[in-house]
């Protein structure tokens, strides 16, 4: 299905979370104008800890990326608080991938969306690191029980998806307060600097909705929710989630000398 502009974030490239094969399939069938990376694509605080995962789905996603820029794709990169380091390259293109610490997408209906990762909303990550860190692993641990508990789902052939750390979101007080400030945050700022709306990631919370006549929409992430945010030809936004079962299983790990070769 051919698309004007396709937004995505929190890839986490370089940990076994990361479900690349999905992200590549879902590319595949969604060609487009514009391609937003809204920051978390690389985990480079997974791979501080040790904990380098890079497989043959992680390459080719990073190889479709570079190829798609050859061909025309306008590719903007807002780094995260995961891939920060790439913050001292802010305004640099890397080939055909332009790296901003927010941009604006102006729709084909004229509305104007500030495009921004969000860890500068997040308090907890702004001022309590180590709360961060914990929280991070924490959550890689459920997303890793969810696989497990998808197989037995698929075994006793339970259908759709479920989401443990999606459950866990919605049944803890903290974790949907927590949700509501960070939107009341972003929403504050973008009504502020005169946009139409915003589309985020950060918090892997897949969403769109309109809040007091403003457009808050956030990717959610592609190592639990394979969610993405797609502008269709006509302007109109829409929330993809992406669960089609995969026609081969994840290859092994890709030899580092072939990592984003292309």
């Amino acid at each position: 299905m051919q698309v004007r502009a396709i937004f995505i974030s929190d890839v986490h490239l370089g940990t076994r979370a990361c479900q690349a094969a999905r992200l590549v399939d879902f590319l595949r069938e969604h060609p487009s104008e514009y391609l937003y990376l809204l920051g978390d694509i690389i985990d480079f605080w997974a791979m501080s800890r040790g904990e380098i995962y890079w497989s043959r789905a992680q390459n080719t996603f990073v190889q479709k990326v570079l190829r798609r820029g050859r061909h025309g794709d306008k590719i903007i990169l807002v780094p995260g608080n995961h891939d920060e380091a790439l913050r001292e390259y802010l305004d640099m293109a890397f080939g055909d991938i332009v790296l901003k610490g927010e941009y604006v997408h102006t729709a084909v209906d004229g509305k104007r969306y500030l495009l921004l990762h969000g860890d500068d909303f997040d308090q907890v990550t702004r001022y309590h690191r180590w709360v961060a860190v914990l929280g991070d692993v924490s959550y890689n641990f459920l997303v890793r029980v969810n696989a497990l508990l998808s197989w037995l789902r698929r075994q006793f052939k339970r259908p759709g998806y479920w989401s443990l750390a999606g459950y866990a979101k919605r049944k803890v007080k903290t974790a949907v307060n927590f949700i509501f400030d960070f939107e009341d945050s972003v929403l504050h700022h973008v009504r502020e600097r005169g946009f139409d709306g915003v589309v985020c990631g950060h918090i892997h919370w897949a969403e769109i909705k309109q809040i007091d006549g403003l457009s808050y929409m956030n990717c959610g992430d592609w190592v639990d929710s394979c969610t993405a945010i797609v502008e269709h030809l006509d302007g109109r936004m829409e929330l993809i989630v992406w669960h089609g079962d995969l026609a081969a299983p994840e290859q092994p790990d890709a030899p580092v000398s072939q990592i984003a070769t292309a």
